[in-house]
């Protein structure tokens, strides 16, 4: 095992988004048939303008990172700090791993950067970051040869809410709706907060990262008592599917001229629904939108007899295995219909939740992808302890 735990963070907030089970976090909180085709016009943010860039930064023929197979492990905010990196570039380089996804913008909604954004300075929401020069950061473990992936959360921002309360999802009377664990979240349909994401996207693809990484890309689950709760701002009536989409579209216009892929992370259940599961999320409508997509397929969040296992955290092969065959069919399809999916890239399960997870566990989850062609994969634990032995 390597690694180090993130401050404050308790074991049971190892866990990340649970599909059926419905966790409110990929994280933790302490730290993680229908396609739509919106054919309106997309309305853009105009509060939050977008940064002046300099021109010669924006040539369209701008050649984008190697396209490698990923096999990479998430790094929280405290092992991003200076003492601790080394020991990540070092597992890294030891075993058959190649990639980082750190965090850039985290579950509290702080940058772990310093910024030039006038709004994150005037906000202060990148106070005292780990890493206080990123473009010497990302040329570091670059030059290590590792694949650098940064990790935006979208929607879940308390930090951002404290400062700007307009954003936020309100409750029906009107006051600041929070969710279980007490933790409010930015409304989806407020366009004028969608600047604020990707101008951090931007300055971040400036920095030389490889790849940027959308979280909580999505509406808060349990949406049939949410939505019983909230009054969202969306007087058009339009579908939560269709907001996360037109998210992704305002994101890509805004990152076409950057050298930088796009990713995003979704619930492990989107490989197999067909619908949006009331949180925005629907394979057909995001995939085509992104350049790699993953999802959460953690064998323990997923409910008693899904896919036919009586008990789908016992049996990780199998749980993956579904869960893949799923994903790529839903791929297949899109390819066949003329849309250009975005690659499969799965986050596997290494941490404890339900029970102790082994070796054989992690690996198994390896296996199944492989089986499936499915080359690529990303590994959670919430507090960056892995084990090596799975990936020797």
């Amino acid at each position: 095992m390597i690694g180090c735990a993130a401050d404050n963070t308790s074991p049971e907030r190892q866990i990340t988004p649970g599909e059926v089970a419905q966790d409110d976090s990929h994280t933790g909180d302490q730290y993680r048939q229908l396609s739509i085709r919106n054919k309106d016009p997309i309305l853009f943010p105009t509060e939050l303008e977008a940064p002046e860039q300099d021109d010669s930064n924006n040539d369209s023929s701008i050649e984008k990172p190697e396209k490698v197979d990923v096999k990479g492990i998430y790094l929280n905010p405290v092992s991003l700090r200076e003492d601790k990196i080394d020991q990540f570039i070092d597992y890294v380089k030891a075993t058959k791993l190649n990639a980082v996804v750190m965090d850039i913008k985290d579950d509290y909604g702080k940058l772990t950067y310093d910024s030039n954004i006038d709004m994150v300075n005037e906000l202060g929401s990148d106070s005292n970051p780990p890493i206080k020069d990123l473009k010497a950061f990302i040329k570091r473990l670059k030059d290590e040869g590792i694949y650098t992936i940064g990790r935006i959360v979208v929607f879940k921002d308390p930090y951002l809410i404290e400062k700007r309360p307009e954003y936020a999802i309100k409750r029906n009377d009107g006051s600041i709706w929070k969710n279980g664990a007490g933790t409010p979240w930015i409304d989806p349909y407020k366009q004028d907060a969608w600047g604020y994401i990707t101008n951090i996207s931007k300055e971040i693809a400036d920095s030389g990262i490889d790849e940027i990484q959308y979280d909580y890309i999505r509406f808060p689950e349990n949406a049939k008592k949410v939505n019983l709760e909230v009054t969202y701002d969306n007087p058009e009536n339009i579908d939560k599917q269709v907001v996360i989409q037109n998210f992704l579209k305002f994101s890509s216009e805004q990152l076409k001229d950057k050298p930088v892929y796009v990713s995003a992370d979704v619930f492990g259940l989107v490989t197999s629904s067909n619908d949006d599961m009331g949180i925005g999320q629907n394979w057909e409508s995001l995939s085509p939108y992104l350049d790699y997509i993953s999802p959460m397929t953690y064998p323990s969040h997923y409910a008693p007899n899904t896919y036919g296992i009586g008990n789908p955290d016992a049996e990780p092969y199998e749980l993956m295995k579904n869960a893949m065959q799923d994903a790529v069919t839903k791929n297949e399809k899109l390819k066949q219909n003329g849309e250009d999916p975005a690659i499969i890239r799965p986050w596997i399960q290494d941490f404890d939740y339900k029970r102790a997870y082994s070796v054989t566990d992690v690996k198994n989850q390896m296996k199944a992808l492989e089986e499936q062609g499915v080359t690529q994969y990303l590994i959670w634990n919430a507090q960056n302890v892995y084990t090596k032995e799975a990936v020797n």
